[in-house]
């Protein structure tokens, strides 16, 4: 009977190493997770204000709304309105 306290005990040692071995490692993937997720999150930062500022963006669907209504009067009457 004593012996298989012993084992169990050693056993129960092992796991419990294995455990703080394993609780650290996933401390440590965790923080390299956000350290990487904060780079891409300001990678994709820089990277959407860069394109914004250089492409030119399409008309609003007010804007088209309104340009093609214009479009339509001069072609129907044949004349352009005034604005």
């Amino acid at each position: 009977m004593e012996r298989v306290n012993l084992k169990l005990y050693l056993e129960n040692v092992y796991i419990m190493e294995e455990n703080e071995r394993l609780r650290r490692k996933a401390q440590a993937l965790n923080q390299e997770n956000k350290a990487l997720l904060a780079k891409l999150n300001t990678n994709h930062a820089a990277a959407s204000s860069t394109s914004t500022t250089t492409q030119h963006r399409p008309p609003t669907a007010a804007s088209a709304a309104g340009a093609g209504a214009g479009a339509s009067s001069t072609l129907k009457s044949g004349k352009q309105q005034p604005k």
